[in-house]
Parts: C-alpha cells; structure tokens; sequence
C-alpha cells in the first residue's frame, strides 16, 4: 500500500514578531493557508518563536532557522526540499524576512520576487535611484558615513533635512533637520551611530500609501490610505484613514504611478504597500514594500472591501486558482480608521475610559499595553506605542473622527519618573559604551570578529557604584550595541523607580523575586536578552552587596571554586598538543584535514562546527568521527533531523546544542533531541533564565557545557557562579576582549559581596589532573 501523499505546504518564513500587530498578521496569514488545506510551516529565530506561542500555535510546524541570513533560511530550505520536503509556496509577512523569503522561493524555483529587487528596495538609497531612473520623482539623497559628510550635504543642498537609517523600520531614528546645529541630536537618535546613514531632502506634502497585491505578476491596488503623523523633528505615524479621501482623479493617478513603479522595480509576487507624498509638484514616491502595511491596515481593509482575504489572494494566485480580483477596482463603500495612544511620558498611576472604548461597537481592534504603575517612555518611534484603537465607519471623515474621539476618551494619569522615589533608595543609571577590537582577530565557521562594542551599566548612589554590570556586544551574532544599551537603560531606569518590600530590607523578604518578576516581564515585553543579562548584573550585584554575600550565595548555587577551561582553537590556529581539553573550531572547507591531525591527540576533544555541516558533511567525516570519539560534538549540523543518527553513531560522545539555544523552550528540545546543551547567558538573558534551564537539563541526565561568547573578564566572572552545575566550561571568551593571558583555568574570588571577580592562579603543577 502507498503512502499517502503529502498536504501542499506553505513555508513562512520570519513567522511573526513580538509586536501585537505583527502576531495577529501571522496568524492570519496562517489561518488563510489551512483554510486552503495548506500545510503550514513557521520559520524564525529560536527566541522569537518562543515568545510568539500563538504563531507556533496557529502553524503545524516551527524550526529555528535565522532569516537574516537568507542564503542560509535558502540552503536549508533546498536541504528539507532534496529530502522530499518541498512546500508550495513560500511567503513572509515581516520586513526583514523578505530577503530570505524571495531567496528561499528563488531556490526552490517557486513564485516570488527576484532577490535582487528585494535587495534594491530594502535598501532605501538604491531604491531611491533606481525610482529617479525610472523617471518618478525622488528627494535627493546621500549615503553618509559621518557628520561631516552630512554637513556636506546640507550645504550643497536645500533644507529642511530628514537623517534616517540606510535600513530601519517603524520610523526609528527618523529625524527632522532644519540646519547644521540639528545633526548632532539627529545622529545621536539612529539605531546604530557605526553605520551608514541616510540624509535626504525633506518633502513638504501630505503623506499617504497604497496598499495592494500581486495577480499574474501585475499590481492590484486595493485601496489608498492617508496617514497621519506627530509634529516633527519625529515622523511617528498617528494614525490612519482608508481609503484616504481623494478627488476620483487623484486617486487614479497615484495607483497609475505607484503600479507603474512596481513594475519598473521588477517586482511582481505577494502584497505590497508603497509610501508618497502628494506635493504642488506632483506624486513624489517613497519606501518600497513588498508586505502588507504596518498600522493595522491588514484588519481595516478586509472592512472596507467585504470578503476579501489578503494573503489568501496571494496563496491563489501562486497556486494557479482563480482570483477574482479586477485590473482595476472601484472605490470602496465604506470605511476604517486606526489611531494610537500617546500619553504623556511617565509614570501611569490611574487610567480611566477603556472599558467603553474596547466595547464600542464600531471597533474592530483595540489594545493598551500600559497601565498603572508602568512607565510610557517618549514616542519616537513605532516601537514606543503603546495601544491604538482600530474602527469601521460609513465614510473616511466618520473613520476619522471617532477613531481619534475614542482615543481621546480613554484618560491617562501619570506622574514624572523623575519626582518618584526620590530617596536614597533610587539609584542613578548610567550606561556606557566603547567600541573595542579584540586582541586578535576570532575565526568560526561563518564570519571573522575583529571588534565587538564594550557596554557599562552602573547604578550609582551618590556619585558611588552601588552595583554593575558588563558584557560586549557582537553585530556577528546580530547584537546591536546601541540598540542594547538603549533597551538596558530603559529598563534599568524602570527597575530602579519601582519600590517593593524586598527593595526596602523587609523582613523574610526575597531580595531576587521582585527582580526576577520584572525580568520575566521584561522578557515578554520584548526587550532583548543581551540587555536583560546587562540589567540583571547590575541588580544582581546590588542585592548581594546589600546582603553583604557574593551573588552564587545569594542564589543558592553551589561555590564554583576553581574554573577549568578547555582551549578553545579558532579556524586557521594551530592546535596546541598541551594535554588541555581542545575545543577545535570546524564547519570550514579544511575540516577533513583538521580532523585527521587530530587523530592520536591524547586531549580530551569537543568538536564545535556552528551548524556547518549538512547531511552530505556528516556522512563524509562520519568514520574519522567515529575514530576520533571526541568527548563533545557541538552544534554538528544544520538540520536537527540527523542528530539520533549522529546520536547512535558516537555512543560515547556527547551531543550539545548551542546555536539558537535561548529560552527554556530551546533548552528542552536540546535535551531532547540532542541530549545535551551549551547554555550562554547573552542568549538566556542572565543567570536567573540559565539557571532553570541547567537544573530542567540536570534532572534529566543531559550533558551541560556553560559558554560564552568574546565577554569581558566581568561578564565570563558572572557566567563561571554556574560552573558547579555544568560538564564542560567553555568561559575563556575575555582572553580575546582583556590583555588577560591564557590560563588552563581560573578561581573566583568567591567571599567578596556582590559579582566576583576572576582571581588567576598558578599553572597546575606537573602530574596534576589537566584542566577540564
């Protein structure tokens, strides 16, 4: 008897982000797929999908794959499709998927966008020239890599300025300039001051977007949407109104030029939602996307036009189903608006009116994300929202209005940050950062790292240090410096306002539970795990020099003593014949080579090839592996499929997972799949995270290797309080970042309150037991 064939399946690539909207479009993107009897597969960054459940939930399958890196979402795509695994069609409704998403389709010679115009469009300066090009009207525009190259510009051009990212989203480090003496505070805000930015000319017109979908490859246009944005020098949207309210002519002549630009840019698959300006020199066209628009527009337009299903248009199309979709539609009848909240920063201490608000009838959306006790920061960019208000209404005018009365309805009390707490009890926050080259240059299987970005968060009381905390930060492994300093000193701002019992020496107290709440909830709030572990430090260490123990103590982990090191060997080192345990570094084109001059190495050897292996690497390298017998085999290969071969083919290795290991979730499929895990404090967001998951992986007899990435000597002191509950101690990354030399192994000064400090030792005298 055959098999029975398998369902067609859609693969979404870059699933859904943490943000609310950006769920609720995955879900339904889903929804739309198994409402085709389509298979659904999600693929996102580990942490990411472990904080989107509903996304996972709603999906038949989830797999850890990064789409920032789109050859390689394109190669494992092509892998899962040579075993028999193909989908259908491949889609994405994130920004930042889709250059994976057009290169994965392209792979697999499925309907999608040429990867080079997704390149062109992501990338807002050559999306600009290729516009002007063309023939449609452009700002001009300037690729800047400092101040005095856009000093340059300002004066060869007319003002006013808009300095933005090369590539952002959500209006984040988008900034009005009206002369020389703006530029400083504009740079200061971009998300990354290291990178290129853009510095273009300011159009002065009213904005509006078009949003559409692809049939047969030609442009649909749906509806025109006008938007609404806060006073300059930001350029937050406010709210929206669809179908904006145009005179017939107008709105023929914005779709004619916006679909004439599509097909200009090559584009031709999925949706699309392209920004202009309406100005008294005619349509000036703006960013490109090839996704539907943020905002809420995925619920509004389903109003407007009854009946229609925007990503299962796009599912139709691509499977050669009928879509009854007309070249060119008519106005819709009827209407929809969205507006967001924008309270007063600081402090909430009452809200009032949202319970009418989120009943009203004509509301198709709604949501508030902050409450008493929670501090609204500044809105200056879509990342500051804080709830929005989504309604359906006869005409735009209607839409409009009570959008905005609702909003308006809903009251917010709040108090200054600033004026709470105001004894001796809310320490000052600073954070620090300096970018800083490594010692020597760190070769692994995908990239070379040369400098990494040295953060500094202290909370002083004062003028004095009262707690710290330190790491570094790597664009390698996608951390973003800036950003993460930004994201800790919010929240450590936040933390150090809040007064609780524990705070204030209550007795029986649990100083670690109320830091351990705000975590969690920082966690779910999205903020990242490098700036969680950041925050975490410095209140960690607070408490415990408060308590007068050092923070092992406080936690209730066992003395780490003493810390044995492996020794760890980049690609292209030699391999040092010492007796120490070796961590080779592998996944490159010499890995055959390398292993052979391992063989009859007396070490103990943990193997660590970053997922750089395929099926056909594994197969190849499998009998010098089985010879070699190495203690450890980390990360061996891209697709967690082969691991129980790998598993029964080394009986006396043990397997660990380390890339994409970031959250319990994680940690529990490591256990399971491999039976073994490489826990990185960077990725857990600290110790409190790491923790549990070590003790989940205790329980249930699985290998533990403690790692790092290249951290200061503070941060590799911190990890190493966990060292008692792990195998294997990889915490050796500050000999990279510090001028501390190598040693086999290091002890913790382990009496002193607050974090240790690493205290370096003596070598082990000869016929001592090697360092492991």
């Amino acid at each position: 008897m055959s098999a029975a064939p398998h369902p067609r399946e859609l693969l979404l690539i870059g699933g859904g982000g943490e943000m609310t909207l950006s769920v609720d479009v995955a879900v339904q993107a889903l929804e739309q797929a198994r409402a085709r009897g389509l298979r659904t597969h999600v693929t996102n960054r580990a942490d990411t999908l472990a904080a989107t459940p509903a996304v996972t939930a709603a999906a038949d399958t989830a797999t850890a794959v990064d789409f920032a890196r789109p050859g390689d979402t394109a190669d494992w795509a092509a892998g899962r499709a040579a075993d028999g695994e193909r989908p259908a069609l491949v889609f994405g409704v994130r920004e930042m998927a889709q250059e994976a998403v057009a290169a994965t389709a392209h792979a697999l010679e499925l309907p999608g966008n040429p990867p080079a115009a997704v390149r062109r469009i992501r990338t807002k300066d050559a999306c600009r020239a290729a516009l002007a090009a063309a023939g449609f009207r452009q700002p001009a525009v300037r690729v800047c890599r400092d101040a005095s190259e856009a000093r340059a510009f300002l004066a060869a051009t007319a003002g006013p300025w808009v300095v933005k990212p090369r590539d952002g989203a959500d209006s984040a480090g988008v900034r009005k300039v009206t002369g020389p003496d703006d530029l400083p505070a504009a740079l200061a805000q971009l998300p990354d001051r290291e990178a290129p930015f853009l510095v273009e000319e300011f159009v002065d017109g009213g904005e509006f977007s078009v949003e559409g979908v692809f049939v047969g490859g030609s442009p649909r246009v749906l509806a025109v949407t006008a938007k609404e944005k806060l006073p300059p020098p930001y350029f937050v949207e406010i709210g929206h109104v669809l179908p904006a309210d145009l005179p017939e002519e107008t709105r023929r002549s914005v779709e004619e030029t916006v679909t004439a630009a599509l097909t200009a840019l090559e584009l031709r698959f999925g949706l699309f939602h392209v920004e202009l300006w309406l100005t008294a020199e005619g349509i000036v066209l703006g960013e490109v996307h090839v996704r539907i628009g943020g905002g809420w527009i995925h619920r509004m337009l389903p109003h407007v036009r009854p009946g229609l299903e925007l990503y299962g248009t796009v599912y139709d199309d691509a499977l050669g189903l009928p879509v009854d979709l007309p070249a060119r539609l008519p106005a819709p009848e009827r209407a929809a608006a969205a507006r967001y909240f924008a309270p007063p920063e600081g402090r909430v201490t009452a809200v009032s009116g949202w319970d009418a608000v989120r009943t009203h009838p004509a509301v198709l959306h709604a949501e508030l994300r902050v409450g008493p006790g929670d501090v609204v920061p500044g809105f200056r960019s879509g990342g500051d929202r804080v709830g929005a208000v989504v309604v359906g209404a006869a005409t735009p005018a209607e839409a409009r209005e009570l959008a905005r009365e609702l909003v308006a309805s809903v009251r917010f009390t709040v108090e200054p940050v600033d004026a709470v707490d105001t004894g001796d009890d809310v320490p000052e926050v600073r954070v620090d950062l300096e970018p800083r080259p490594l010692t020597s240059s760190f070769r692994i299987s995908h990239m070379t790292i040369e400098t990494v970005d040295h953060l500094r968060l202290r909370l002083l009381q004062g003028g004095r240090t009262v707690g710290e905390g330190e790491i570094t930060a790597d664009s390698g492994y996608g951390q973003d410096g800036p950003a993460i300093a930004a994201e800790a000193e919010a929240l450590a701002r936040t933390l150090a306002a809040a007064r609780d019992d524990a705070h204030h020496g209550a007795d029986g107290a649990d100083p670690v539970a109320p830091l351990r709440a705000a975590l969690e909830k920082a966690a779910a709030d999205g903020v990242g795990a490098p700036a969680r572990m950041l925050v975490e430090m410095a209140f960690l260490d607070r408490a415990a020099r408060r308590a007068g123990v050092p923070v092992w103590r406080l936690l209730g982990l066992p003395e780490p003593g003493r810390v044995r090191l492996l020794h760890t060997v980049p690609i292209g080192e030699d391999i040092p014949l010492d007796g120490r345990p070796l961590k080779i570094k592998l996944g490159g084109a010499d890995d055959e080579q390398i292993l052979r001059s391992l063989l009859g190495v007396p070490a103990p050897l943990i193997l660590d090839a970053n997922r750089g292996w395929d099926r056909q690497d594994w197969e190849r390298l499998r009998p010098l592996l089985a010879e070699l017998a190495p203690a450890v085999l980390e990360d061996p290969v891209r697709d967690p499929a082969l691991l129980p071969a790998i598993r029964a083919a080394l009986p006396g290795t043990a397997v660990v997972l380390d890339e994409g290991i970031a959250t319990a979730g994680d940690a529990a499929f490591a256990v399971g799949t491999a039976g073994g895990l490489n826990v990185k404090l960077m990725r857990f967001g600290g110790i409190l995270p790491a923790l549990d998951a070590l003790t989940d992986a205790t329980e249930k007899g699985a290998a533990r290797m403690l790692g790092c990435f290249l951290e200061p000597p503070r941060a590799i002191a911190y990890a190493a309080q966990l060292a008692g509950l792990c195998d294997w101690s990889d915490l050796d990354g500050h000999f990279w970042v510090s001028d501390d030399r190598p040693v086999p192994s290091y002890g913790l000064d382990s009496d002193a309150p607050g974090i240790p400090r690493i205290a370096y030792t003596p070598e082990p005298a000869r016929g001592e037991a090697p360092a492991i």
